[in-house]
This record gives C-alpha cells, sequence and structure tokens, in this order.
C-alpha cells in the first residue's frame, strides 16, 4: 500500500430517484439498498482500503451529513470529513479535497470516486485502480474509467476514445501540448501493460443519448460509459485547475493557511458559497488536452434507478427481488420489493413492479414508469 495515495469519495447527493427509501434526511449513499448489511457509503469506503491508508481517505459530503458519516465510518478521522455549507456540484467538491491534501502531501497521488455505485467483482476493480495509479504517478494525465457497455443504455454517459487510424495521424502531426511536449513525447500506456489493459486518449466526452445513438455507439466500439471515477496525481490536477478553473482555485488557495486547522470550516463556510456550481466533467474534463481513458469491466452501476438496482440484486426463479422477510408473492414476475423486516405482505399478479415502503410511505408503480418518482414524490410531500 502506497503511502502517498489518497482517496476522495464523494457523498453529498441526495438521492431522489430512490424515494422513498432515499430521502434528503437520509439519502441512499447512507442506506444498505441491497440488503446486505452494509450501507453503500460502507462499502465504498471497505473497497479503497486496500488501495490507501484509512487516515488518507477523505469523504466530501454536505454539513447536514456529518453525523451520518461519522456513525457509518467510525475508521476515518474526523478532520478528513469535509462537510460543504451548500451545494456547488463535483468541481469545487474536488478543488476543496485537493486543496486540503496539498497540505498533507504534496507527492499524492488521487482517487475521486463516488459513494453509491455498485461494484459486483472487487478484486478486478482493485486491480484496475492500482494499475491506474501506476500510470498516473509517472504521467501527466488525467485518467477516468470507462466501463465496456454490454447494452445499448440511455441512463449513462459516454466516454469516445481516439481510433487507431485517428491516433497515428494525431502522433504524426507537431501537435504540442500545453506543457509544451509533444503527444510523441507522452506514454499512453501503463508500464508493461498488455495491449487490452492500455489506457486510451479521449476524444470526447457524450452526453446520455437516446437509444439510436446508444446503439450505434456500441456497435463503434470506440465508446465506454462514463463510471465517474478518476485517478490522477495531486500535481497533474492542479495544474489542470490553474488552466480551465483558475477563480475556483484561487478561492481555496487563499484559504491554505486555514486548511487542516480549527480554522478550515469557518474558512469553508465563509468561501464555499461563492464557488461556481460545475461539474469536473464540464469545468476540466472536456476541455483538457491530457484525458485518458482506462477500459475496465468490474460489474459496475451506478445505481441510479429502482431498475438498475433490480437488474443486480439476485433474483427468484420468476425474476423476483426481494428484501423483507414476511413478503409472499403470488404470480408475480420481474419486480423489485423493498419491505420493512416485520411488515407482512402479500403481491399477486404484478408483472415490471417497483413496490417499496419507507418513511411512512408505500410507493407502488410501474419499472417502466420511474422516471416519474420525483412528481409522485411531490404529490405526497407537500
Amino acid at each position: 500500500m502506497n503511502k502517498n495515495n489518497y482517496i476522495v469519495i464523494m457523498a453529498g447527493g441526495i438521492g431522489s430517484r430512490f424515494w422513498p427509501m432515499s430521502t434528503e434526511e437520509k439519502p441512499k449513499q447512507f442506506l444498505d439498498v441491497l440488503g446486505i448489511g452494509k450501507t453503500l457509503l460502507q462499502q465504498t469506503v471497505a473497497r479503497f482500503r486496500t488501495i490507501a491508508p484509512a487516515e488518507n481517505i477523505l469523504i466530501v459530503t454536505s454539513a447536514k451529513y456529518k453525523q451520518l458519516v461519522a456513525e457509518q465510518c467510525p475508521e476515518l478521522l474526523e478532520s478528513n470529513i469535509l462537510l460543504e455549507p451548500c451545494m456547488r456540484n463535483t468541481a469545487p467538491c474536488i478543488a476543496y479535497a485537493c486543496a486540503k491534501i496539498k497540505g498533507l502531501c504534496k507527492e499524492a497521488n488521487m482517487v475521486v470516486a463516488p459513494s453509491d455505485h455498485l461494484i459486483t467483482k472487487e478484486e478486478e476493480f482493485i486491480r484496475v485502480i492500482e494499475n491506474g495509479l501506476a500510470f498516473t504517478e509517472k504521467e501527466d494525465v488525467l485518467l477516468t474509467l470507462g466501463i465496456a457497455p454490454h447494452k445499448a443504455e440511455t441512463g449513462y454517459g459516454y466516454i469516445q476514445t481516439i481510433n487507431q487510424e485517428e491516433l497515428k495521424i494525431k502522433n504524426e502531426s507537431v501537435h504540442i501540448g500545453s506543457e509544451g511536449n509533444s503527444y510523441e513525447t507522452m506514454t499512453n500506456h501503463p508500464p508493461q501493460a498488455k495491449a487490452e489493459e492500455k489506457p486510451l486518449q479521449v476524444k470526447a466526452f457524450k452526453e446520455k443519448p437516446d437509444l439510436q445513438t446508444a446503439k450505434e455507439y456500441v456497435e463503434d466500439g470506440n465508446y465506454f460509459w462514463n463510471a465517474g471515477i478518476f485517478l490522477w496525481s495531486l500535481s497533474s490536477i492542479s495544474r489542470a485547475f490553474d488552466r480551465h478553473l483558475p477563480d475556483l482555485k484561487e478561492i481555496f488557495t487563499k484559504g491554505k493557511q486555514y486548511l487542516n486547522t480549527d480554522k478550515e470550516q469557518e474558512f469553508i463556510d465563509s468561501m464555499f458559497p461563492f464557488c461556481p456550481s460545475i461539474s469536473i466533467d464540464y469545468g476540466i474534463m472536456e476541455k483538457a488536452d491530457n484525458i485518458f481513458v482506462q477500459p475496465a469491466d468490474f460489474g459496475w452501476s451506478d445505481l441510479g434507478t429502482w431498475g438498475s438496482l433490480w437488474e443486480k440484486r439476485e433474483k427468484n426463479e420468476a425474476g423476483n427481488t426481494v428484501v423483507g422477510e414476511k413478503v409472499q408473492l403470488f404470480e408475480a414476475e420481474n419486480c423489485i420489493v423493498n419491505m420493512p423486516k416485520d411488515k407482512k405482505v402479500v403481491i399477486q399478479g404484478l408483472q415490471n413492479y417497483i413496490v417499496v415502503e419507507d418513511n411512512e410511505v408505500l410507493l407502488i408503480c410501474k419499472k417502466e414508469e420511474e422516471q416519474r418518482i420525483k412528481e409522485f414524490r411531490a404529490a405526497v410531500i407537500k
């Protein structure tokens, strides 16, 4: 385990699409949505404990979730729970973490990851992360993980890579990078990597497509699902902030004397609201010229919907997946059911439904209509 490895886990979302189980008071990252005895946040922290020591794991979250994080992750330093006074998207979140880490370890090599994703092949995930960190430790690159698509998915963003013919033309040209280096001098794969493990140079980031476009992406072979997991050295991401979001970086640079002291939270509370609300994808990843993607397949899902959770849970022969010890199903197929432990429930004749009870709310809706959950929630919560 490398003592210079740092992990930044983003845990500030409100998980509204998992209502009524997920609420603003206790969103999905703090819930055991898989029914295995661990919350998504706890699973994420445990996964990274083999990559970095506990004292090098930081969680960035909303100030109102401080107690939840402390209770669920007692192995982490209290000072490593970074509290945002308001929501400002991922770029300010990452800039804050980077500024704090700079005061702890200038040679840091970092992973930035969401707190609420599912990884089913954890050994493969760890292998990919370790290989990626070996790459970013040596190269001035910003690396993201791309999931090999196994179907046309409209719910994810995509990463387009430069194909081999384009790469040949690009490398034969005299293209000078922002650091004054030609592309010929940049190593675009980790040392001694197998061909299929090489990070690929990114051509573009694509928004969530319609179904026909998604099918074209999958057939093309140069597109990967954007997992929202990033790897880079502190020096590389700092240079990227200097180039593309200098005003944002300056906010935290001004407070460097307060970070990692008892004045840190006071500074953050006063200055964080002045940060622009901008994602790291839009602010940096879509603009920088040293972006690479590591193709991977480790059983990933962003668990963005009840339907995606149904896909990943174990199912019975009728395609039903159930959490709840006293649930009885009759002539029901392809349903996802989440019930309180002691709730006696009988369901008959439903097909392709979501049935969830939590927080004094019972939701019954078609899986194909789950994009309306925000509408349903608004009708109940006045």
